[in-house]
Protein backbone atom coordinates (compact mmCIF):
# COMPACT_ATOMS: atom_id res chain seq x y z
CA UNK A 1 0.00 0.00 0.00
CA UNK A 2 0.72 3.75 -0.57
CA UNK A 3 -0.10 5.25 2.30
CA UNK A 4 -2.16 4.71 6.05
CA UNK A 5 -5.66 4.39 5.77
CA UNK A 6 -7.31 7.92 4.26
CA UNK A 7 -6.91 10.40 7.36
CA UNK A 8 -7.65 13.90 5.12
CA UNK A 9 -8.78 15.71 2.54
CA UNK A 10 -6.32 15.46 -0.81
CA UNK A 11 -5.85 19.65 -0.61
CA UNK A 12 -2.64 20.50 1.13
CA UNK A 13 -3.99 22.55 4.09
CA UNK A 14 -5.82 19.92 6.37
CA UNK A 15 -2.89 17.37 5.88
CA UNK A 16 0.05 20.03 7.16
CA UNK A 17 1.94 19.69 10.61
CA UNK A 18 5.69 20.95 11.86
CA UNK A 19 8.45 18.72 13.28
CA UNK A 20 8.68 20.10 16.78
CA UNK A 21 12.50 20.20 16.50
CA UNK A 22 11.88 22.78 13.67
CA UNK A 23 10.92 25.37 16.40
CA UNK A 24 13.57 24.56 19.19
CA UNK A 25 11.40 24.53 21.71
CA UNK A 26 12.09 24.88 25.34
CA UNK A 27 9.11 23.09 26.83
CA UNK A 28 5.72 21.91 26.34
CA UNK A 29 4.34 25.54 26.40
CA UNK A 30 6.86 26.77 24.17
CA UNK A 31 5.92 24.51 21.69
CA UNK A 32 2.73 25.65 21.78
CA UNK A 33 3.16 29.19 21.20
CA UNK A 34 5.44 28.66 18.25
CA UNK A 35 3.46 26.48 16.75
CA UNK A 36 0.76 29.13 16.88
CA UNK A 37 3.36 31.89 15.07
CA UNK A 38 3.38 29.13 11.91
CA UNK A 39 -1.18 28.71 11.33
CA UNK A 40 -0.39 25.17 11.72
CA UNK A 41 -1.73 23.09 14.80
CA UNK A 42 -0.81 19.92 14.03
CA UNK A 43 2.77 18.46 14.99
CA UNK A 44 5.23 15.90 14.70
CA UNK A 45 6.93 15.38 18.18
CA UNK A 46 10.20 14.48 19.05
CA UNK A 47 10.22 12.12 21.55
CA UNK A 48 13.85 12.54 23.10
CA UNK A 49 12.95 15.53 24.86
CA UNK A 50 10.19 14.02 26.91
CA UNK A 51 12.82 10.91 27.81
CA UNK A 52 15.45 13.15 28.51
CA UNK A 53 13.53 16.20 30.22
CA UNK A 54 10.30 15.16 31.58
CA UNK A 55 10.05 17.88 33.95
CA UNK A 56 9.99 20.19 30.49
CA UNK A 57 7.16 18.53 29.17
CA UNK A 58 4.98 17.30 31.81
CA UNK A 59 1.05 16.83 31.07
CA UNK A 60 2.41 17.58 27.29
CA UNK A 61 -0.83 15.23 26.49
CA UNK A 62 -3.28 18.09 28.54
CA UNK A 63 -1.57 20.59 27.03
CA UNK A 64 -1.66 19.82 23.48
CA UNK A 65 -5.42 19.00 23.35
CA UNK A 66 -6.20 22.38 25.17
CA UNK A 67 -4.14 23.99 22.48
CA UNK A 68 -6.01 21.91 20.05
CA UNK A 69 -2.85 20.67 18.96
CA UNK A 70 -3.03 17.57 16.97
CA UNK A 71 -0.03 15.01 17.26
CA UNK A 72 0.58 12.93 13.76
CA UNK A 73 3.42 11.15 14.27
CA UNK A 74 6.67 10.80 16.74
CA UNK A 75 10.36 10.90 16.12
CA UNK A 76 13.38 10.00 18.14
CA UNK A 77 16.74 9.87 17.39
CA UNK A 78 20.27 7.28 18.54
CA UNK A 79 22.75 7.57 20.52
CA UNK A 80 26.08 9.38 19.45
CA UNK A 81 25.19 10.67 16.12
CA UNK A 82 27.60 12.80 14.61
CA UNK A 83 26.17 14.54 11.18
CA UNK A 84 29.46 17.12 11.29
CA UNK A 85 30.57 15.18 8.21
CA UNK A 86 29.25 12.63 5.80
CA UNK A 87 32.18 10.26 7.01
CA UNK A 88 31.11 11.12 10.33
CA UNK A 89 27.14 10.04 10.08
CA UNK A 90 27.97 7.10 7.93
CA UNK A 91 29.90 5.62 11.16
CA UNK A 92 27.89 7.19 14.18
CA UNK A 93 23.98 7.13 12.93
CA UNK A 94 21.25 4.49 13.75
CA UNK A 95 21.58 1.35 14.51
CA UNK A 96 24.42 0.35 12.46
CA UNK A 97 27.10 1.24 15.71
CA UNK A 98 27.78 -1.63 17.96
CA UNK A 99 29.08 0.44 20.43
CA UNK A 100 25.15 2.25 20.62
CA UNK A 101 23.13 -0.75 19.97
CA UNK A 102 22.10 -1.81 23.55
CA UNK A 103 21.74 1.91 24.80
CA UNK A 104 19.51 2.15 21.38
CA UNK A 105 17.47 -0.63 22.44
CA UNK A 106 17.32 0.79 25.83
CA UNK A 107 15.51 4.18 24.58
CA UNK A 108 13.49 3.16 21.39
CA UNK A 109 11.70 0.66 24.26
CA UNK A 110 11.19 3.73 26.63
CA UNK A 111 9.98 5.99 22.96
CA UNK A 112 7.58 2.89 22.40
CA UNK A 113 6.26 3.93 26.00
CA UNK A 114 5.93 7.67 25.29
CA UNK A 115 4.27 7.23 21.72
CA UNK A 116 1.54 4.41 23.39
CA UNK A 117 0.91 7.14 26.05
CA UNK A 118 0.40 9.67 23.51
CA UNK A 119 -1.79 7.51 21.19
CA UNK A 120 0.76 8.20 18.28
CA UNK A 121 -0.07 5.89 15.33
CA UNK A 122 3.05 6.22 13.37
CA UNK A 123 6.98 6.95 14.48
CA UNK A 124 9.86 7.88 12.71
CA UNK A 125 13.82 7.88 12.72
CA UNK A 126 17.48 7.42 10.47
CA UNK A 127 18.26 4.09 10.77
CA UNK A 128 21.62 4.32 9.96
CA UNK A 129 23.22 3.71 6.65
CA UNK A 130 22.71 0.80 4.74
CA UNK A 131 25.12 -0.90 2.58
CA UNK A 132 24.36 -1.66 -1.15
CA UNK A 133 25.70 -4.94 -1.31
CA UNK A 134 23.46 -7.39 0.48
CA UNK A 135 26.54 -9.72 0.86
CA UNK A 136 28.07 -7.36 2.86
CA UNK A 137 27.95 -8.79 6.29
CA UNK A 138 26.46 -5.11 7.85
CA UNK A 139 23.37 -5.77 5.32
CA UNK A 140 22.69 -8.71 7.86
CA UNK A 141 23.07 -7.33 10.70
CA UNK A 142 20.80 -3.98 9.95
CA UNK A 143 17.99 -6.56 8.98
CA UNK A 144 18.22 -8.06 11.97
CA UNK A 145 18.34 -5.29 14.17
CA UNK A 146 14.87 -3.41 11.97
CA UNK A 147 13.70 -6.44 12.73
CA UNK A 148 13.83 -5.99 16.31
CA UNK A 149 12.79 -2.60 16.34
CA UNK A 150 9.67 -2.70 14.24
CA UNK A 151 8.23 -5.70 16.53
CA UNK A 152 9.22 -3.94 19.41
CA UNK A 153 6.59 -0.74 17.66
CA UNK A 154 4.36 -3.85 16.42
CA UNK A 155 3.61 -4.88 19.70
CA UNK A 156 2.35 -1.47 20.85
CA UNK A 157 0.22 -1.41 17.62
CA UNK A 158 2.42 2.01 16.43
CA UNK A 159 3.74 1.73 13.18
CA UNK A 160 7.50 3.05 12.43
CA UNK A 161 9.05 4.73 9.18
CA UNK A 162 12.68 5.04 8.18
CA UNK A 163 14.03 8.65 7.02
CA UNK A 164 15.27 8.81 3.71
CA UNK A 165 18.51 9.88 2.28
CA UNK A 166 21.66 8.10 3.77
CA UNK A 167 21.59 5.35 1.08
CA UNK A 168 19.75 5.51 -2.58
CA UNK A 169 16.30 4.83 -2.59
CA UNK A 170 16.74 1.02 -4.30
CA UNK A 171 19.06 0.25 -1.61
CA UNK A 172 16.30 1.14 0.81
CA UNK A 173 13.48 -0.66 -1.21
CA UNK A 174 15.71 -3.70 -1.70
CA UNK A 175 16.51 -4.11 2.79
CA UNK A 176 12.73 -2.84 2.91
CA UNK A 177 12.03 -5.78 0.28
CA UNK A 178 14.07 -8.18 1.72
CA UNK A 179 12.64 -7.58 5.65
CA UNK A 180 8.73 -7.70 4.39
CA UNK A 181 8.04 -6.48 8.28
CA UNK A 182 4.31 -5.02 7.77
CA UNK A 183 4.79 -2.30 10.37
CA UNK A 184 8.15 -1.20 8.61
CA UNK A 185 7.26 1.92 6.09
CA UNK A 186 9.23 5.19 5.09
CA UNK A 187 9.16 8.88 5.87
CA UNK A 188 9.91 10.40 2.29
CA UNK A 189 12.26 13.61 2.59
CA UNK A 190 12.98 14.58 -0.40
CA UNK A 191 15.41 17.30 0.52
CA UNK A 192 17.64 14.42 2.12
CA UNK A 193 18.03 12.62 -1.27
CA UNK A 194 19.55 16.41 -2.11
CA UNK A 195 22.30 16.81 1.16
CA UNK A 196 23.62 13.02 0.81
CA UNK A 197 23.86 13.33 -2.94
CA UNK A 198 21.77 9.93 -3.18
CA UNK A 199 19.84 10.73 -6.71
CA UNK A 200 16.47 12.10 -7.91
CA UNK A 201 13.69 12.84 -5.42
CA UNK A 202 11.24 12.19 -7.98
CA UNK A 203 12.57 8.82 -9.00
CA UNK A 204 13.19 8.04 -5.36
CA UNK A 205 9.61 8.65 -4.51
CA UNK A 206 8.62 6.18 -6.90
CA UNK A 207 11.00 3.52 -6.05
CA UNK A 208 9.99 4.04 -2.65
CA UNK A 209 5.97 4.52 -2.79
CA UNK A 210 5.08 1.00 -1.95
CA UNK A 211 6.69 2.34 1.50
CA UNK A 212 5.38 5.43 2.08
CA UNK A 213 3.70 6.65 5.40
CA UNK A 214 4.48 10.61 5.63
CA UNK A 215 6.29 12.86 3.54
CA UNK A 216 8.70 15.58 5.21
CA UNK A 217 8.66 19.09 3.31
CA UNK A 218 12.06 20.18 3.21
CA UNK A 219 14.18 21.90 0.37
CA UNK A 220 18.34 21.79 -0.27
CA UNK A 221 20.89 22.25 -2.92
CA UNK A 222 23.08 19.86 -4.05
CA UNK A 223 27.12 19.85 -3.30
CA UNK A 224 29.34 21.17 -5.58
CA UNK A 225 31.68 19.40 -4.01
CA UNK A 226 31.28 15.48 -4.17
CA UNK A 227 31.28 13.63 -0.65
CA UNK A 228 30.13 17.06 1.14
CA UNK A 229 26.76 18.26 1.96
CA UNK A 230 24.43 20.12 0.42
CA UNK A 231 22.90 22.81 1.73
CA UNK A 232 19.75 22.68 3.29
CA UNK A 233 17.32 25.97 2.10
CA UNK A 234 13.80 27.64 2.56
CA UNK A 235 11.69 25.73 1.03
CA UNK A 236 11.32 26.84 -2.35
CA UNK A 237 14.63 27.82 -3.27
CA UNK A 238 16.42 24.85 -3.58
CA UNK A 239 16.80 22.22 -6.26
CA UNK A 240 13.55 20.03 -5.41
CA UNK A 241 10.65 20.29 -8.31
CA UNK A 242 7.85 20.94 -5.81
CA UNK A 243 5.19 20.78 -8.74
CA UNK A 244 6.47 17.42 -9.78
CA UNK A 245 6.87 15.92 -6.52
CA UNK A 246 2.93 16.72 -5.66
CA UNK A 247 1.90 15.47 -8.98
CA UNK A 248 3.60 12.24 -7.77
CA UNK A 249 2.32 12.01 -4.68
CA UNK A 250 -1.16 12.51 -6.76
CA UNK A 251 -0.40 9.85 -9.11
CA UNK A 252 0.65 7.47 -6.51
CA UNK A 253 -2.36 7.97 -4.65
CA UNK A 254 -0.86 9.40 -0.98
CA UNK A 255 -2.90 10.99 1.11
CA UNK A 256 -1.02 11.24 4.19
CA UNK A 257 0.63 14.00 6.47
CA UNK A 258 2.95 16.58 5.00
CA UNK A 259 5.55 17.48 7.87
CA UNK A 260 7.34 20.83 7.26
CA UNK A 261 11.06 20.31 8.67
CA UNK A 262 13.48 22.97 8.73
CA UNK A 263 16.96 22.12 10.64
CA UNK A 264 18.65 25.41 9.55
CA UNK A 265 18.61 29.25 9.73
CA UNK A 266 17.96 31.54 12.07
CA UNK A 267 13.99 32.64 11.44
CA UNK A 268 12.95 28.78 12.10
CA UNK A 269 9.14 30.57 12.13
CA UNK A 270 9.28 32.81 8.91
CA UNK A 271 10.53 29.74 6.66
CA UNK A 272 8.14 27.05 7.97
CA UNK A 273 5.67 29.68 6.84
CA UNK A 274 7.23 30.42 4.08
CA UNK A 275 7.34 26.46 2.97
CA UNK A 276 3.29 26.12 3.98
CA UNK A 277 2.81 28.38 1.39
CA UNK A 278 4.90 26.64 -1.04
CA UNK A 279 2.62 22.99 -0.26
CA UNK A 280 -0.65 25.11 -0.90
CA UNK A 281 0.47 26.58 -3.60
CA UNK A 282 1.98 23.13 -5.20
CA UNK A 283 -0.56 21.08 -3.90
CA UNK A 284 -3.78 23.03 -4.43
Amino acid sequence: MTSAAPRTSPSGEPRLAVCSWSLQPADVRDLVAKLRGTGIGRVQLALDPLRESPANWKDAAEIFRAANVTLVSGMFGCVGEDYSTLESIRATGGLAPDATWEQNLQNIRAAVKLAAELKLKLVTFHAGFLPDDEADPAFAKMLGRLATVAEIFAKAKIGLALETGQEAAPALATLLGKLNHPNLGVNFDPANMILYDKGDPIAALRTLAPWLRQVHIKDARRTKIPGTWGEEVVVGTGDVDWKNFFATLQKINFIGDLVIEREAGAQRGADICAARAVVLKSAG
